[in-house]
């Protein structure tokens, strides 16, 4: 398709007009010049497609098409595995071709510079080389099956508080060493079909407006050939946007923006041949698919068997002391934890799955061995219940061995706020705490997007870092806890003993809707190793049933 002939027969106004969504997850169509319009869906690890258009939302409050919800980045980036992430965006690209979206919007590589990041979950890793890894290889399998990704969010948006105002104070070298290599390695290895620039300001200026970032940086340093989005309600002052590199707008306006960018053409404060090449770049994207468009059909049964064979990858066994695991079929074991029968899976937000289905290791205990479980603890809050400990310490009794589930509840990190602490919710520590005096080996199965700390750590036997592992995370639980699979997850992410530790503490999340990046290049473990100091667990971090000699 000759874009350049297309965009040459537009007039003014249909030119703005494609610069901003039809609704929540259109691109405009243009009838009279047989433009389609293409549609987009929040990932990044499960399709959430609205077939609403006039009822959608980008929080995941109403409605989506029932689909399969893989492992979240907090886990997929403990895989360490380039072909592992590259095979879970082929599998999302088919699901795309299949559900007619042109763009997943994801990855997110946003650095994990705070544990309190209520977002956290959805990023890949505190290192950018690693995080740009992942990213570029699922970036390439997504974009094979000719669906487009949208590499976010771009740049420095490593918070939730206040991210629509807040500024990120950060010099150019920690730029340029820390938060931007993710996306740069993403651009020159695989070349997203997408970039989408965050809410927050950078240095002073709204990243829908920095044509240093979006431009000099973005295009100019690492060669990006496609087109710039806005986030969803990202955009300040339109036509800074367009002048800056930011082409499309999502949602739209309401045609406020559109009639912004024809008055600004008439004044000459805009020039057209900059309109034009954001036209053209939109257009370039969505020729791309509606020209590669493929017959695709998925089996949402089949996709989740490759979740848990994805998440049984990830999991990180953080402890293992004199062989408590694997279990064994003929030891009676006390399941506890409301985690067993209701596992925290994935976090809240725009990226949550209407799940196809979601096993518990409830369901799943009598196939594995002799198991009996008492909830111990709710998975809704902080809330003590003292009849459900009793019970709990009860089963706990009569055991060989006891396998808590815990985590952090739904409410504790979430798209849209950050967290206040580190903790897991009392009730559960003491409840591990009271476990750990009956005498009895206590293995604890952690369902959380972000780290925590362990007052427990010492006086528990073993401790298994399963995150959000997406809808099969129960399968691949129960998989690492009897030996049917080896754990060989390792941590993307340093476990702080203490909140205070971490190298943001003094900084985060700022004030005065300023947020000063005080310490520079040394984020996670820069910080931890330059200072020698002692942590709960490293970086790399993860132990397998595999002796060594």
């Amino acid at each position: 398709m000759d874009v350049k002939q297309i965009v040459s027969q537009m007039t003014l106004e249909e030119k703005a007009v494609m610069c901003s969504g039809a609704d929540f997850w259109h691109t405009e169509k243009n009838d009279r010049l047989g433009i389609p319009a293409s549609m987009v869906s929040d990932g990044p690890h499960g399709l959430r497609k609205q077939p609403n258009e006039s009822n959608g939302d980008h929080l995941g409050l109403n409605d989506a098409i029932e689909a399969v919800c893989f492992p979240a980045a907090c886990a997929t980036a403990s895989s360490f595995d380039r072909e592992l992430l590259r095979d879970m965006g082929v599998t999302l690209g088919k699901e795309c071709q299949a559900e007619g979206v042109s763009v997943l919007l994801g990855p997110a590589v946003n650095i994990k510079r705070s544990p309190l990041c209520g977002r956290n979950f959805e990023y890949l890793s505190e290192d950018p080389y690693l995080a740009g890894e992942l990213a570029a290889s699922y970036v390439n399998g997504v974009q094979s099956q000719n669906v487009g990704t949208s590499i976010k969010h771009f740049a420095a948006n490593n918070q939730e508080n206040e991210r629509m105002s807040v500024s990120a104070e950060v010099d150019e070298r920690t730029l340029r060493e820390i938060y931007f290599p993710a996306f740069e390695t993403a651009v020159k290895k695989a070349q997203p079909w997408t970039v989408m620039c965050s809410y927050n300001r950078l240095n002073g200026t709204y990243a829908s407006e920095h044509k240093w970032l979006l431009t000099d940086v973005l295009r100019n340093d690492w060669g990006f050939e496609g087109y710039v989005m806005s986030d969803w309600g990202a955009v300040r002052d339109r036509v800074k946007g367009i002048i800056a590199g930011m082409d499309l707008e999502m949602p739209g306006s309401g045609g406020a923006n559109d009639r912004a960018i024809i008055q600004a053409v008439q004044e000459g404060s805009l020039k057209e041949e900059t309109l034009d090449l954001a036209v053209e770049r939109i257009l370039n994207i969505v020729y791309r698919y509606a020209e590669n468009r493929q017959n695709e059909e998925f089996s949402r049964e089949k996709d989740h068997q490759k979740a848990a064979e994805i998440a049984r990858q990830c999991i990180v066994l953080l402890k293992n002391e004199a062989q408590v695991l694997p279990l064994a079929q003929d030891e009676k074991i006390a399941l506890i934890g409301g985690f067993a029968e209701n596992p925290r899976y994935q976090g809240g937000g725009s990226s949550h799955i209407n799940s196809h289905a979601v096993p518990c290791a409830v369901q799943l205990k009598d196939q594995y061995g002799n198991m009996t479980y008492a909830k111990g603890f709710t998975t809704d809050g902080d809330q003590y219940e003292e009849a459900l400990q009793k019970e709990a310490l009860e089963v706990a009794g009569q055991s060989d061995k006891i396998v808590v589930f815990a985590g952090l509840p739904d409410v504790f990190e979430s798209e849209s706020y950050d967290r206040d602490h580190m903790c897991l919710p009392n009730c559960q520590n003491q409840l591990i705490e009271k476990l750990t005096k009956l005498g009895k080996p206590v293995i604890v199965v952690l369902h959380n997007g972000s780290p925590v700390e362990m007052p427990w750590v010492d006086n528990v036997q073993g401790i298994v870092e399963a995150y959000l592992g997406g809808e099969a995370v129960a399968e691949a639980v129960m998989d690492i806890l009897y030996g049917e699979a080896n754990p060989s997850g390792r941590l993307a992410e340093t476990f702080p003993r203490r909140l205070e530790d971490n190298p943001s503490y003094l900084n985060f999340p700022g004030m005065q809707k300023q947020v000063n990046y005080a310490e520079g290049i040394f984020v996670g473990y820069r910080y931890y190793d330059a200072r020698k100091m002692d942590v709960l667990f490293p970086f790399g971090y993860g132990l397998s049933y595999t002796e060594f000699s």
